[in-house]
């Protein structure tokens, strides 16, 4: 494999955002949500044994999903900008030039953390190609996207039905500082606190590595408890469903107890549902501890010390006292800014607070509070 060639197809890698002078005046922001994509599943082939290759080749990806259609309204293909699309044929996110001069250089983002979906192994029926997929996955990002501008630090994606797999693979990336998290989706065929997801966990603790739960997901159910939905709107609107579950179990399995300096980013879930669970949770758990007499604190205390979450898409209520009310109530040091970009509802982080968030905060959101998180430098 010739990584050299490899990187050098995706442009000049000498970009420092430090000496851009456009930008090197503004507030250096660290974007908690960027979605890379390769061009073309072939990117992916020279990181991928030939066994891997040939039964995605030859069967192609069986994730657990009751779906046998894109889950994008038309009118956004891919969910993407319209303009975010290279010139060159590929998908959004795939051309490291366009992305420079539209996304990283326009806004002076310091860091961008990657978040790849698509075929990544995720949610796969067969294991070893859910396995193969995401190892190809991990190594596309280091090699091509992470070498070719440092801005860029690459997502750990895992095949987290595989658990055992998933924890060898946060072994074997863990030590290249490219990567800033461990990646994953919210919707999986158990709720993820169950202790047979904790491998993963261990190891992401034991590399102080945040792992990132971001919304979608192939765990064979819908959201619902009623079945599939109508309307992609009822999609959209149920992702925040999805985020608490995912920290309900969390919580209540006793993640938190195990895992103590674990850190969890809630991705592109919204915020404003979180102290509504959290005091949902403490009520049930003053009349049903005798349940859960494995947890030594209260719900909300473990949400409180492990639970980031990311700006995007962020609630609007009518009143900006209220979404002032709301981020307090989260935790201002709780919150992490996040665009989406490339997707259609990209949040531009000159535009993307009202005027009623204090100066300070919006400083704390856009970069301060990520660099607790991820492993910066």
């Amino acid at each position: 494999m010739n990584l050299d060639a490899i990187t050098r197809d995706q442009g000049d890698i000498s970009c420092d955002p430090a000496t851009a002078p456009e930008t090197a005046a503004r507030l250096a922001i660290i974007d908690g949500d960027f979605h890379p994509a390769p061009h073309s599943m072939d990117d992916l082939r020279p990181f991928m044994p030939a066994d891997v290759w040939d039964l995605y080749a030859t069967v192609g990806s069986r994730r657990r999903h009751g779906l046998t259609f894109e889950p994008y309204p038309k009118t956004a293909p891919r969910a993407c900008r319209r303009d975010a699309w290279p010139s060159n044929g590929g998908p959004p996110g795939s051309d490291l030039n366009l992305i420079r001069d539209q996304y990283l250089d326009a806004y002076g983002i310091e860091y961008s953390i990657m978040g790849p979906l698509g075929i990544t192994g995720q949610g796969e029926l067969n294991g070893h190609l859910a396995a193969g997929l995401a190892t190809a996955t991990n190594d596309w990002q280091r090699y091509v996207m992470t070498a070719a501008d440092r801005r860029l630090r690459s997502a750990i994606v895992v095949p987290y039905e595989e658990p055992e797999a998933s924890a060898r693979e946060i072994e074997r990336c863990a030590g290249d500082p490219a990567f800033a998290q461990v990646f994953l989706l919210t919707r999986s065929s158990t709720p993820l606190g169950n202790p047979r997801f904790w491998p993963i966990y261990e190891a992401a603790e034991r590399h102080d590595l945040p792992v990132g739960f971001h919304v979608f997901g192939a765990g064979g159910h819908p959201y619902a408890g009623a079945g599939w939905s109508t309307f992609y709107i009822e999609e959209g609107a149920g992702h925040s469903t999805s985020c608490q579950t995912v920290v309900s179990s969390l919580v209540l399995e006793g993640v938190f107890e195990r895992f103590p300096k674990l850190k969890v980013v809630m991705i592109e879930g919204g915020f404003a549902w979180l102290p509504s669970l959290a005091w949902r949770l403490d009520r049930l758990f003053d009349r049903m501890r005798a349940e859960v007499r494995h947890l030594r604190r209260r719900p909300s205390e473990y949400i409180r010390d492990h639970i980031w979450l990311t700006t995007q898409p962020m609630e609007e209520p009518e009143s900006r006292q209220h979404l002032n009310d709301t981020m307090s109530a989260v935790g201002w040091d709780r919150l992490l800014f996040a665009s989406d970009y490339p997707h259609w509802d990209f949040d531009d982080p000159f535009r993307a607070f009202p005027a009623s968030v204090p100066r300070d905060r919006a400083r704390e959101i856009l970069s301060q509070n990520a660099r607790s998180v991820f492993r910066l430098s």
